[in-house]
């Protein structure tokens, strides 16, 4: 069996979930050898004990988890689990990231520049025209959008990114093939030809209630900062920026309507120390440390205009940032041999988008 199947079975196990399945792999190494220890063994890792180490040990459900993965191949649904190169790096250092990712679309490197956006699915006129504009702005720039296709605000967040010509980012509470709600049918599959839609839920898997909350981990660790555009006390959104918080993002309010319920939540995170912002503008300015240099504008807020680029400039480029990486680490992670490398990075310091430190060490200018 390939080893997607087994990633793809314990994904699968009832009550052991994505903190217990990475000690499981962490402790054995791979899930194909998970599933060839002994109940005695398993019992030895944190978490797991005597009923979850008997139930792994006794898992035969190889057909099912086969027919999911027919399944997918039919319906365009690709998978990305925890150890391969193209997982998020954001999504892959919290401690409960799930370790299969279902996904419709392209998911690309320069998304890990992302911002997230979040709000009331009851959002008010108000609400829904700053999102968008927001949206539209941080797309513009070249950042990606990532949120949850909600009603509201949400779905104003994504249409302000599709509008732009920009990159955003789905992220479901149900199973990759149940879009929810089912009006966003249309939106799901514009956000897949222009972006991508990602789920950890098996396929079939119905939008319960519980879902969203765990999700919202996801939305958070995909991106630099969160956005919170309208939220009433008790919202979800309340528990993304929960999530940013723990998880060392930062947290932006839009202040709104003292007499609005919808910005009940949203004046109380400002009160609490999130960042009130008015503008993308601002978020933009707050995070722009981090961006290292991929925003579309200069400091001025004009066009920023890179150098034409060959597809291995941009994937150096796109790699590299303000911290030196030698050559040997590059070379790995990029998986290119040191004279082709080195040529590619001559070409970048050549045009003035990177430069050498003393040891053949590269960072972004």
């Amino acid at each position: 069996m390939s080893d997607l199947v087994y990633w793809l079975a314990l994904n699968s196990l009832p009550d052991i979930g994505p903190v217990n399945a990475r000690r499981l792999v962490s402790a054995f190494g791979s899930p194909e050898k998970i599933f060839q220890m002994p109940a005695d063994e398993l019992q030895k890792v944190e978490g797991i004990g005597e009923n979850r180490s008997r139930g792994i040990a006794a898992f035969n459900q190889w057909a099912l988890v086969q027919k999911e993965m027919d399944l997918a191949d039919k319906k365009g649904v690709k998978f990305i689990t925890l150890h391969d190169s193209s997982y998020p790096e954001g999504l892959r250092n919290i401690h409960d990231a799930p370790v299969v990712l279902y996904i419709r679309g392209e998911l690309r490197e320069a998304d890990k520049y992302a911002v997230a956006m979040v709000g009331s699915r009851v959002s008010t006129d108000y609400g829904t025209q700053i999102a968008e504009r927001m949206g539209h702005k941080f797309a513009s720039s070249g950042l990606t959008v990532v949120s949850g296709m909600a009603r509201g605000i949400d779905t104003a967040a994504h249409n302000g990114a599709l509008k732009a010509g920009g990159r955003t980012i789905a992220v479901l509470g149900s199973g990759i093939d149940v879009p929810y709600p089912s009006s966003n049918r249309t939106l799901m599959r514009d956000i897949e030809s222009s972006g991508v839609v990602i789920s950890e839920f098996p396929l079939g898997t119905p939008p319960n209630k519980e879902n969203f909350p765990r999700r919202n981990r996801i939305i958070s660790a995909l991106s630099f900062g969160v956005v919170i555009v309208e939220a009433a006390r008790g919202s979800g959104s309340l528990i993304t920026a929960a999530y940013a918080l723990d998880q060392g993002r930062e947290v932006f309010a839009v202040p709104g309507n003292i007499t609005s319920m919808s910005s009940r939540g949203t004046n109380d995170l400002i009160k609490k120390g999130a960042k009130l912002v008015e503008s993308a503008e601002e978020v933009i300015e707050e995070l722009r440390p981090q961006l290292k240099g991929v925003l579309r504008e200069d400091e001025a807020g004009r066009e920023r205009r890179l150098p034409e680029m060959t597809d291995d400039e941009k994937v150096l480029y796109q790699y590299l940032g303000s911290e030196p990486k030698h050559i040997d680490t590059i070379t790995r992670e990029k998986s290119m041999t040191t004279g082709k490398a080195l040529s590619v990075l001559l070409t970048l310091e050549l045009k003035g988008v990177i430069r050498q430190i003393e040891g053949k060490r590269f960072s972004l200018n």
